[in-house]
């Protein structure tokens, strides 16, 4: 057998990101970074987007908009990437975790009620919640709950971009803030950016002004020079995207339904192939879901199966390390392993499979067979 090397996720470039990124190499149109903020608000249905220079941005663009102070608490899922406790802790305000959901990996919305019946803090500011692997929580419960108890929800949509919940677009709805990024696999990504969205005036206007120094002044020109007066009216940051990184954003945006198909037409191959797989369980699909990761979970000896996968040729990836077993967090909220069953025994089990548009029907039935080769070795 000839063994092939199929990465976790490669990116897909075609004409869409070459002809936008020459217009501004060759044209000198200064024009992306606007023009991806209207389609994305059009694309989520939105009022308003804020571009950044990459995902995490994005994420602290919006604790800053929500004046996010020393001391404040956010409440988020102990399954969730470090990013949405690191933006938190960079106020040095305080991450409350809380378990999960033990078939979508999203926060469990019983424990969120049972803290904030029992919270009565006024620090407590908010709700970060993430949507794992493209499936929205529950947000008709989510937003009762946050209406009832008058806190603030941001989502990170991060792992959610296009998907939707009761047929209308993550990004939309009622959540105060909801923050993305374009670029899926971060570490040597070929672009970055982020984005943030919001039907709240306020909002927007706090985080275009903190976006780039908060500078005031009587404008910039079509190159982003800056006007002959200007003045500084906060603690600002530089995290405005610039126009080529816009320019592949707006390639990949314009793509991003093709993107999502091919990885439910993925998904069902997995799911039909692997149904009866021992030691092998699929994803569970409650609501709409665009995999924008396959989580599947094994049984016997997860690490071991990870390594036998790489020796022929797959790579795979964790989503998510619970938080509570990170080393910062872990000591400095002298946590422990239990503290969080359900992310502890799922993270014990999960492992994401490649899944994205450049992967071939021959390549995920290759992956299929040799999942279920090595579970046969499993008793």
């Amino acid at each position: 057998m000839i063994k092939r090397e199929i990465p976790f996720y490669k990116p897909y470039i075609d004409k869409k990101e070459r002809r936008y990124i020459s217009e501004v190499l060759e044209l000198n149109k200064a024009d992306k970074v606007e023009k991806l903020e209207n389609d994305f608000s059009k694309y989520v249905n939105s009022k308003y987007a804020v571009s950044t220079n990459n995902g995490t941005s994005a994420m602290h663009l919006a604790m800053c908009a929500l004046d996010l102070k020393r001391g404040d608490k956010i409440i988020c899922s102990v399954n969730s990437f470090p990013s949405v406790a690191e933006v938190i802790r960079h106020f040095d305000a305080e991450p409350i975790f809380l378990d999960i959901d033990k078939d979508d990996f999203n926060i469990d919305l019983d424990e969120l009620e049972k803290l904030l019946e029992n919270n009565r803090s006024k620090k407590l500011k908010a709700a970060f919640i993430n949507h794992v692997a493209g499936q929205p929580t529950e947000l008709d419960r989510l937003y009762k709950i946050a209406k009832l108890y008058d806190i603030k929800i941001v989502e990170d949509a991060s792992s959610a971009m296009g998907a939707t919940y009761n047929g209308s677009k993550i990004g939309g709805l009622k959540a105060d803030i909801t923050t993305f990024r374009f670029s899926p696999q971060m570490k040597h990504a070929v672009a970055s950016g982020g984005i943030m969205t919001t039907n709240h005036e306020n909002l927007k206007d706090r985080a275009v002004l903190l976006r780039n120094h908060a500078i005031i002044n009587d404008g910039w020109d079509a190159y982003g020079n800056l006007g002959y007066v200007y003045d500084v009216i906060d603690i600002g940051l530089k995290y405005d995207m610039n126009e080529l990184n816009a320019a592949y954003a707006l390639g990949q945006l314009e793509k991003n339904e093709q993107f999502i198909e091919r990885r439910q037409q993925i998904s069902k191959i997995y799911d039909n192939e692997l149904k009866d797989c021992n030691h092998v369980s699929t994803p569970v699909e409650k609501r709409d879901h665009t995999f924008s990761q396959y989580i599947i979970k094994v049984d016997k000896n997860r690490d071991s199966f990870a390594r036998e996968l790489k020796e022929r040729g797959i790579n795979t990836a964790l989503h998510y390390i619970p938080l509570h077993l990170l080393t910062y967090y872990r000591k400095k909220y002298n946590m422990r392993v239990n503290d969080f069953p359900n992310a502890l025994n799922n993270y014990q089990k999960i492992l994401s499979l490649p899944i994205y548009l450049g992967l071939s029907d021959k390549d995920v039935y290759y992956i299929c067979d040799q999942i279920k080769d090595i579970a046969k070795t499993r008793v």
